[in-house]
């Protein structure tokens, strides 16, 4: 029997139906999971992120989203919400990577790592804010600006898309060493990654990409117990070494062994050598790219930076693959640089290679993901003064950020007249919270009625407010209150 068009239309609706069958689920177990981690507060809380999820564009404030018909509580609940309640960070997070994980290029896992400023630098009343970097508010200059940084780590996906799965996101406090904070914040991540078995045995390892902020070596050499493997952008003035000769370098009239081979400066092609391989590629955007592989190359490291507190008389050697990548163009119109890529692995071949950097290439999806946040979702919007608010609200807009990626396959395309159609697997974060409403009307109600209330009589008036708000300084809260401790006990001990 020949088949007909309604067979293909019924066999090809079958996989979407089993697909969007399986988003609900996730979507409905993921809102019964972050509804348990709101502890005080928690219908508050639960409202203000299906406001933020159901809102019309782009969220201005808090107090605007108590008219948001998806939040059936009084709008004094938002802000009361937000400075009393409480959320078991923990156990979100082990939601996050408890849902079904995106993969990469290569098939394997991907997480990105990168520092993401809330700027605040009129809020003198504000504690634990720090000099955050920023770049191009000033025609290109690098300034630093006072606010709190986030360090975010998120899983990347593969194809022409920009959802990434945020994971983990953690505010640097002042004193707070970066590249400490990272490792212990990605070793968390991977652990629950592993605990939770969306790593098993034989599987590709986790590869962690991240730009040329954060110390390579250092992240591969504090993570080499888990399954893992870094890989960072290096700035075009470095200068790495190789392995020393086979016989230690060590002189007729013997001498301590040499710890360091030639020198490999990325400035100097001349002290490159062979490259263990090379390929070429065409591609759309960049045009033609060609990408040569050094192997087993390793920073001289030294005590003055992160390794100052390293336990053993001698820094150890982390050996890598350089990969530098020339392109043909760049999308924005600009002249193209040489790419510098350090890779923690040493064993590598081309197509593994190929593999490596189109995962690094997949990490501005990350800006892309903090750039909505910022815009659409409002995190940045709030002008909210204990930092432990900010870290709330946070945890609000990556939860309703993760609701958005889970409906993809069940929010309606409700496109503009002047936009395209898009397929279901192309949908934006914005054409998906379009469709959340809908969405949302065929989920589980998870929070109590309301109560009748009534506001409270509020200040008197002509009475003003006597009680002034503690100023801090920026990035020297901690600092002070050491230096204190220590003055406290000079007083002490002296006759």
């Amino acid at each position: 029997m020949t088949p007909t068009k309604t067979d293909a239309a019924v066999a090809s609706s079958v996989p979407d139906r089993e697909g969007s069958h399986a988003a609900l689920r996730e979507l409905k177990e993921f809102r019964v999971d972050f509804r348990a981690s709101l502890a005080r507060w928690g219908d508050a809380l639960f409202e203000i992120t299906d406001a933020v999820l159901c809102s019309d564009g782009p969220v201005r404030n808090l107090a605007e989203l108590s008219l948001v018909p998806e939040h059936a509580r009084s709008h004094g609940s938002v802000q009361r919400a937000m400075s009393d309640g409480r959320i078991d960070f923990d156990r979100l997070n082990w939601s996050f990577a408890l849902r079904d994980l995106p993969r990469g290029p290569g098939g394997g896992i991907v997480l990105a790592v990168d520092v993401t400023p809330w700027l605040r630098p009129d809020a003198d009343t504000s504690d634990q804010r720090t000099f955050c970097h920023t770049y191009g508010r000033a025609e290109g200059a690098h300034e630093m600006i006072p606010g709190w940084a986030y360090s975010i780590v998120a899983a990347l996906t593969s194809g022409a898309t920009s959802w990434t799965a945020p994971l983990d996101a953690k505010r640097l406090r002042p004193g707070d060493q970066v590249q400490r904070s990272t490792a212990a914040q990605l070793r968390e991540v991977v652990t629950r990654i592993v605990t939770l078995g969306r790593w098993k045995e034989g599987d590709e390892p986790i590869r962690i990409v991240a730009d040329c902020g954060y110390d390579g070596p250092y992240l591969a050499h504090q993570l080499a117990d888990l399954p893992v493997e870094v890989c960072v952008r290096m700035r075009g003035d470095r200068v790495l070494y190789r392995d020393p000769p086979a016989n230690g370098g060590v002189g007729p009239k013997g001498g301590r062994p040499q710890r360091h081979g030639s020198r490999f400066e990325f400035h100097t092609p001349g002290t490159w050598g062979q490259p263990l391989h090379e390929t070429e590629h065409d591609l759309d955007r960049y045009g033609h790219m060609r990408v040569r592989c050094f192997e087993r190359l390793h920073v001289k490291l030294n005590r003055q930076t992160v390794w100052e507190h390293h336990p053993e008389p001698e820094l150890p050697l982390v050996p890598g693959t350089v990969m530098r990548l020339d392109v043909e163009r760049l999308p924005s119109g600009g002249s193209p640089k040489p790419l510098w890529l350090w890779w923690s692995r040493t064993d590598t071949d081309a197509t593994l290679a190929d593999t490596i950097w189109s995962c690094f290439l997949r990490r501005f999806d990350l800006e892309h993901t903090f750039r909505y946040w910022k815009q659409h979702l409002g995190w940045t919007r709030p002008r909210l003064r204990e930092p432990a608010a900010a870290d709330r609200w946070t945890a609000l807009v990556i939860a309703a950020y993760t609701q958005l990626r889970l409906a993809r396959l069940l929010a309606e395309d409700l496109k503009r007249p002047w936009e395209r159609a898009l397929p279901v697997e192309r949908l934006t974060p914005g054409r998906v919270r379009r469709g959340f409403r809908q969405v949302r009307g065929s989920l589980p109600v998870l929070t109590n009625p309301t109560k009748p209330s009534r506001p409270g009589p509020g200040r008197p008036p002509g009475r003003r407010n006597k009680r002034k708000s503690p100023v801090y300084d920026v990035g020297n809260a901690l600092l002070e209150s050491s230096q204190r401790t220590d003055e406290r006990r000079t007083e002490r001990a002296a006759p």
